[in-house]
C-alpha cells in the first residue's frame, strides 16, 4: 500500500484560514485507526493538533490515541508544547515484541 496524503482540501482550508500547519505522522495502530500515515493539521499546539486530528478520525483515533506517546521533532512533547509549520508531531503507540 503506496503513502496516503492528507487531502488537499484540508491543506488549502487549513493555509487559507492563516493558521499555523503542523505535520501530522502516525505509525502503527494510531496509522490504521486514521487510514493514513501522514496529514497536515492546523494548530498551535501539541493539544491543538490532536483534537483536530480526534476530529477528523474519529472515535477509533481517539481511543488509541489515549495509549501512544506524542513527539515533536524527535523530542517528548507535552500538550501545550507550541507547534508551527516546520514542526512535525509523531504519534507513536505502545510497541510490544519479544523472542
Amino acid at each position: 500500500m503506496g503513502r496516503q496524503h492528507a487531502p488537499r482540501a484540508h491543506r488549502r482550508r487549513a493555509r487559507a484560514r492563516g493558521g499555523l500547519v503542523a505535520v501530522l505522522r502516525l505509525f502503527a495502530s494510531a496509522r490504521e485507526a486514521a487510514g493514513t500515515a501522514r496529514d497536515e493539521i492546523p494548530g498551535g499546539t501539541v493539544d491543538a493538533v490532536l483534537d483536530v486530528a480526534r476530529q477528523r478520525y474519529g472515535d477509533g483515533f481517539a481511543a488509541v490515541l489515549d495509549t501512544c506517546r506524542v513527539w515533536v521533532n524527535g523530542e517528548p512533547a507535552d500538550g501545550g508544547d507550541a507547534v508551527g509549520a516546520d514542526d512535525e508531531v509523531a504519534v507513536l503507540p505502545p510497541v510490544s515484541g519479544g523472542a
